[in-house]
């Protein structure tokens, strides 16, 4: 869904990359011909990114706070970023990235599928990271719902099994923007006086 995602993004063809860690995604959506800033909470993991991807603009921030104007980007890519946030911050994480997605734009969201939290910062150690990291599972309904409260609306989703080394279900989410539109309601001159 990543290429479907990449396609649909609209010109200026402008993509956060919303929790971007190390930007191991930046060069997929580099090669797809999409302007990529990535931000991320994590200032060590911008360093790694900063190394590996010198003309990547890169920003510190929060997803509940983008540091961005509305409609900064025609596109916000969140892959499996929203699953470090607790449940009570989601819906303004949600908002946010509609926020700052253009009229038009699109949305996609890779996450773990289902529910509760665990603790993954032992992954990130033989890359020399000592993090707690809390990891909660959410249902694709859940994330659809919290798009659509913020106005964006679902397109299309996956859900598969795991493979592999995975222990959990994964998930990926499209929502686009609806396009700002102007209504004539008369097109008949005010009368003078």
């Amino acid at each position: 869904m990543i290429a479907e995602f990449c396609a649909g993004v609209p010109a200026p063809r402008t993509v956060l990359d919303a929790g971007c860690g190390t930007g191991r995604m930046f060069p997929t959506l580099a090669a797809a011909g999409l302007a990529v800033t990535g931000l991320d909470a994590s200032a060590g993991m911008l360093d790694r990114a900063r190394r590996d991807h010198p003309d990547v603009p890169l920003v510190r921030g929060s997803l509940t706070d983008l540091p961005f104007p509305d409609a900064s980007f025609a596109g916000v890519f969140a892959w499996y970023s929203t699953i470090h946030l607790p449940d009570a911050d989601l819906p303004g994480a949600l908002a946010e990235l509609v926020r700052v997605t253009a009229p038009g734009g699109a949305i996609l969201l890779g996450f773990q599928a289902g529910a509760g939290m665990r603790d993954v910062g032992g992954a990130f150690a033989p890359l020399g990271f000592d993090v707690t990291l809390p990891r909660w599972h959410r249902s694709p309904d859940a994330l659809a719902d919290g798009l659509a409260a913020a106005g964006a609306r679902e397109v299309a989703r996956m859900v598969r099994a795991p493979r592999g080394r995975e222990a959990d279900a994964q998930a990926v989410l499209l929502a686009g923007l609806p396009t700002r539109t102007v209504r004539c309601i008369d097109t008949r001159p005010a009368a003078a006086g």
